[in-house]
């Protein structure tokens, strides 16, 4: 298992390509950038949702990070089609 800090530094790193794929498709504005807006609140709102319920079963801190890591790397697949 990686460093709890590492894992947080990757996240950061990785999120923020994550931010510029969205922030270049609301750009763009139409129905994309609509489409984006919402999933993209939607989207935090499980995932924090789903963090929470991780703790409280007792996972770790590089639980959340690992499963975040995993959607971060979904959407940038996803944002780069």
């Amino acid at each position: 298992m990686l460093n709890p800090f590492y894992a947080a530094f990757l996240l950061a790193v990785e999120a923020q390509k994550v931010i510029e794929l969205r922030l270049v498709r609301i750009a763009w504005g139409g129905a994309e950038a609509q489409s984006e807006m919402v999933s993209m609140v939607g989207e935090k709102v499980i995932a924090a949702m789903e963090a929470a319920n991780t703790l409280m079963a007792g996972g770790t801190q590089g639980d959340v990070i690992a499963r975040y890591r995993e959607l971060v790397a979904d959407n940038t697949h996803r944002l780069m089609a």
